[in-house]
């Protein structure tokens, strides 16, 4: 399962950046962004067309 996590503007929370990955690699970028008090907004990313 792919996921979308979009890192969110301290100030008015606003998406500032976007990635898609795959759910191995989420548990690092929530762990890397709370180590520097990051905002994410992250959920189930799109199925690509085929």
């Amino acid at each position: 399962m792919r996921f979308e996590i979009m890192r969110l503007n301290d100030v008015d929370g606003t998406a500032e950046e976007s990635t898609v990955v795959d759910a191995a690699s989420v548990n690092r970028i929530v762990q890397q962004a709370a180590a520097i008090g990051q905002r994410l907004y992250i959920r189930p990313a799109e199925p690509s067309a085929s």
